[in-house]
């Protein structure tokens, strides 16, 4: 099997034709984002009226499914100590059938949302060619504005996860 030779002129031309690919992503992205009507540019109406509140979706991307069946402990930080305020276990859709925390269960502060990782891989039957390397997962985040929605979703696999500030 022979394999193209690069040259510089050819790495060159390349470079500049990824360039004007870059630059056309961008512009759609702004012309799209400019015809967006100014309720497109808003929340879901299934959104609309709901009070602050704390939502959290696990997403299992080893098996590519909702995390359904994750349990979890939901603490706050008092002091230098993580207080547990409630557990539960998320839905078949990886979510919580309610909200974890809403309107004034939600306080301004350090939260910690553990995730038992390997309590529902066992679950699964996933075999691992070693002891899992998680187990225990916390996922910390702060609380500034308790008048705000936030949301949590969190993607996971036997060897890594990683979370953000959804909407």
């Amino acid at each position: 099997m022979t394999h193209p030779q690069i040259t510089r002129r050819s790495f060159m031309q390349t470079g500049v034709a990824m360039s004007v690919v870059a630059g056309s992503a961008q512009a759609l992205a702004a012309e799209t984002q400019e015809a967006l009507t100014d309720a497109q540019k808003v929340a879901p109406k299934s959104q609309s009226g709901l009070g602050p509140r704390l939502t959290m979706h696990a997403i299992d991307t080893f098996h590519g499914t909702p995390g359904a069946g994750m349990k979890c402990i939901l603490s706050l930080l008092e002091g230098e100590t993580y207080k547990p305020m409630k557990s539960f276990v998320t839905a078949g859709n990886g979510r919580t059938d309610e909200p974890v925390l809403a309107e004034a269960e939600l306080k301004a502060g350090q939260y910690e949302l553990e995730l038992d990782l390997k309590a529902y891989f066992d679950a699964k039957g996933v075999f691992l060619p070693e002891n899992p390397f998680l187990t225990q997962v916390p996922v910390r985040f702060v609380v500034r504005d308790v008048t705000r929605r936030y949301h949590l979703p969190i993607l996971f696999t036997p060897w890594g996860y990683s979370y953000y500030r959804g909407s």
